[in-house]
């Protein structure tokens, strides 16, 4: 399965522009459907297939929660290699790099297959996360923010008690949840990215100082806490979570987040991470630093030009 269609303006992103201010904006997801019941796309076991990459925050979000709603068994995943070239995400079949799946649902070679297939004339980004519907044989959702609120309720009569009573967006919490997902996306988990593509100095340092003085803020919050909402495991510790494992094998360097790191520079934050990975499974489990840290310096030739993937740190995440 392959498109014929030349879409590499999408897909390579050494060809991406920023603004003419030289910041970077995100676009919007484009397939925002969901699983609920009655509706078109209903809660049923192995109908559902999720793409991936072990390298990408937002769909590294969707793999932890799975992994905490016990849905192992109800949707099953591929996982594209980290090395994300002029065709975008590739599979096995398309690179063989360890640890990366081939497509047994479309037979594609490259995520944007998929895109192109429920979506003939799509013109936009070709991103992980998707979730596919192997019923209608198309997209239901590419927003991993709404994904995990699928996999947080949609399954839950057809999952264990346990893992159904485990709630990471609780009624009682959803404000405050709510409030600081949206300042922590803006600074911190889109920040590193507005810090690292940015194309001038002006708008570099518009991005780099706010994210700091976000984990300034966040810093304060998490000192003798557990979580970051409540006394419990929120989807805000999801979504912070995934930034974090990455900051110093990545950003730090990659992206110029070098105001200071987390290792040495956020005590609260540094435990809360260490905590998170090597206390639950679904957070360790679903974290490849191997395709990590290939991904950034490999698939950004226009920051990394020579493609070598730093060795350090070492380890790239400290005990606890």
């Amino acid at each position: 399965m392959s498109s014929q269609r030349d879409v590499s303006k999408f897909t390579d992103i050494s060809k991406s522009t920023t603004e003419g201010d030289g910041s970077f904006k995100r676009k919007p997801s484009s397939f925002r459907e969901f699983i609920e019941k009655d509706g078109r796309f209903a809660p049923e076991k192995g109908r559902y297939h999720l793409y991936v990459s072990y390298a990408c925050p937002w769909a590294t979000r969707t793999l932890i929660v799975r992994k905490l709603k016990g849905l192992e068994d109800f949707i099953d995943v591929s996982v594209v290699s980290p090395r994300m070239g002029e065709h975008g995400w590739p599979f096995a079949s398309a690179d063989s790099f360890p640890g990366t799946d081939n497509d047994p649902v479309n037979g594609a070679q490259h995520v944007k297959d998929l895109y192109l297939k429920a979506k003939p004339d799509y013109e936009g980004r070709f991103t992980v996360p998707v979730l596919w519907d192997k019923k209608e044989g198309t997209i239901v959702n590419n927003e991993s923010s709404e994904i995990i609120r699928m996999f947080n309720t949609a399954f839950n009569d057809e999952i264990s008690a346990d893992k159904a009573a485990l709630d990471i967006y609780p009624e009682a919490l959803r404000k405050e949840i709510d409030d600081v997902n949206e300042w922590v996306y803006d600074t911190v988990n889109n920040g590193v990215y507005k810090s690292g593509f940015a194309s001038t100095q002006k708008a570099y340092e518009a991005a780099v100082i706010p994210l700091f003085e976000s984990l300034d803020r966040l810093e304060k919050m998490l000192e003798g806490k557990e979580y970051l909402v409540g006394n419990q495991l929120t989807e805000a510790d999801v979504r912070l979570f995934v930034t974090i494992i990455r900051f110093d094998p990545v950003y730090v360097g990659h992206f110029k987040c070098n105001l200071r790191t987390i290792r040495n520079g956020y005590p609260a934050i540094h435990l809360w991470m260490r905590k998170l990975y090597w206390n639950n499974d679904a957070f360790k489990s679903t974290c490849n630093f191997d395709h990590i840290k290939t991904h950034y310096y490999w698939s950004h030739p226009h920051i990394n030009p020579t493609r070598v993937v730093p060795v350090g740190p070492i380890p790239n995440i400290l005990p606890l």
